[in-house]
């Protein structure tokens, strides 16, 4: 079962970073950098396998590629970004993980506003 690898890996960092903090922290930090990488190396068979599945559905359901594809770079930059985030944090660097945060969101907007103008268009097409 891959969430027994996942909590196996998260543990074993875990105990190694608590253990090295004292005596060498950058090792520690490099530790759990290492770890989020290799859990998220883990779940790249399920990442895929929810892609395939959210582009099945949008071809039955007759979506634009265009929204789909904005989509897919919306979840992605939030996820990294919190995956960014979430080592600065830990590296006790809380005002950079905030711009992290700040600035993944700030993209996200960015690549949303087709679909909010094509929502617009669409409401003052409906409205009188």
């Amino acid at each position: 079962m891959e969430i027994l690898q996942i909590v196996g890996i998260g543990l074993i960092a875990a105990v190694l970073s608590i253990t090295l903090k004292q005596e060498k922290p950058e090792m520690a930090l490099f530790i759990g950098i290492a770890a989020g990488a290799l859990i998220l190396l883990l779940l790249i068979g399920e990442i895929r396998d929810i892609v395939v599945f959210i582009q099945r559905i949008s071809v039955q359901a007759n979506v634009d590629f265009m929204y789909l594809s904005t989509i897919f770079k919306v979840i992605g930059i939030a996820y990294i970004a919190e995956f960014g985030s979430q080592i600065c944090k830990d590296a006790g660097e809380n005002a950079i993980a905030s711009k992290i945060e700040l600035g993944g969101k700030l993209i996200i907007l960015v690549l949303t506003i087709p679909i909010l103008t094509a929502l617009m268009e669409v409401i003052t097409d409906i409205l009188p």
